[in-house]
């Protein structure tokens, strides 16, 4: 397994290359980019175009990395987390498996109950992309690349061209841009990055006294398997409300060995596929924060509520509550609720998800 250097301000670019034989023979390693100052860095590796590691200065100018991950490759590839991973071809769940387009229907891999979440059983997050460049001098580093696609896999129609760029954007801004592009067919895409936030430093403890705001005022009910109903309702007045900055477990069912928590979809609040203010996220104890902007139409928020005695990064072990997700998407189950905004995907059509994650302390 081929390793790289930190070096200095840098992009790493992947291009995914799904279920191929000639994608399997590809060297998996880990690339790090860093700012010129030194005291921001992330790792990245493209098993699944996976975020590996982010190490963020605190009030007093101490590192820590605030994402969770492993310190190998061997615990990515059996991980069933997504620490850190790039989620797809539909991030979230189906319902049942199954949806219909252009009046065929299709039939999903079942990994979730009667549900495929994630992808499938062998999603983005499980297979190896190909670095397309590597940029690691300069200010204002950029990327070019050639579309080589991702082939049809886990029932899902099409094939499909995927992009993942990483890129310090600023002294401390990180931005993850996903582009894709349907090439053959018709399909639903919901790429998501699956990043495990916990702002005290990876194996720190539990996330609970977090301050969090969402940019959001409303919210997708769920049926008793995660499913959402169809119904789109105002948080006022709930335990998703959070609108203004709020402690992560302030109106939260904890429930000890798993479940409890949050795991639903907020409908961000201001045009769907404009860059906007999604989420706030401060660590009172160590000053740290985080302000996440994107141009999707929804964000699930994920409390880690069944991770439980995973080990990690340098020896930690990580336990339920300890981190939270934030994963910018389209609303789940789109593909069969006409009245969400559409996931679709058709040939000639370019897909693209924006992110940007801003850091202060």
């Amino acid at each position: 397994m081929a390793r790289a250097a930190l070096l200095p301000v840098a992009l790493l670019l992947c291009l995914a290359l799904a279920g191929s034989a000639d994608a399997e023979r590809k060297p998996v390693g880990f690339y790090g980019l860093k700012n010129k100052k030194g005291d921001f860095s992330i790792k990245v590796t493209n098993w699944g175009a996976t975020l590996v590691s982010v190490l963020v200065p605190d009030c007093q100018g101490n590192l820590a990395d605030v994402i969770l991950g492993y310190d190998t490759l061997g615990g990515y590839v059996n991980g069933t987390g997504s620490f850190g991973a790039t989620v797809g071809r539909v991030v979230n769940r189906i319902a049942k498996s199954r949806f219909v387009l252009d009046g065929k229907a299709y039939r999903l891999f079942r990994n979730d109950g009667n549900n495929s979440i994630h992808g499938g059983h062998r999603g983005f997050d499980k297979v190896i992309w190909t670095v397309k460049e590597y940029v690691r001098d300069g200010d204002t580093p950029y990327s070019s690349c050639e579309s080589r696609g991702a082939r049809t896999h886990a029932g899902f129609p099409g094939d499909l061209d995927v992009y993942v760029t990483y890129q310090l954007s600023g002294p401390y801004d990180l931005s993850i841009r996903m582009n894709a592009t349907a090439t053959t067919k018709a399909t639903p895409v919901n790429l998501a990055n699956h990043a495990y936030w916990n702002l005290a430093g990876h194996g720190s403890g539990d996330v609970l006294e977090h301050e969090l705001q969402l940019l959001a005022s409303r919210y997708t009910p769920l049926d008793d398997t995660k499913i959402p109903t169809g119904q789109v309702v105002p948080v006022a007045g709930t335990m998703y409300d959070f609108r203004t900055a709020t402690p992560v477990g302030a109106h939260m069912e904890v429930v000890p060995g798993g479940g409890g928590g949050y795991d639903i979809n907020f409908v961000v609040d201001g045009q769907q596929d404009a860059m906007r203010k999604v989420a706030f996220v401060r660590d009172p104890e160590s000053g740290r924060a985080l302000e996440l902007w994107a141009n999707q139409p929804g964000v699930q928020l994920y409390t880690s509520n069944w991770v439980s005695n995973e080990k990690g990064k340098a020896g930690k072990v990580y336990g339920q509550y300890g981190a939270l997700c934030l994963e910018t998407q389209a609303y789940p189950d789109a593909v069969n609720h006409p009245n969400f905004p559409s996931s679709i995907v058709r040939p000639g059509q370019v897909y693209k998800h924006d992110m940007l994650f801003k850091f202060s302390n």
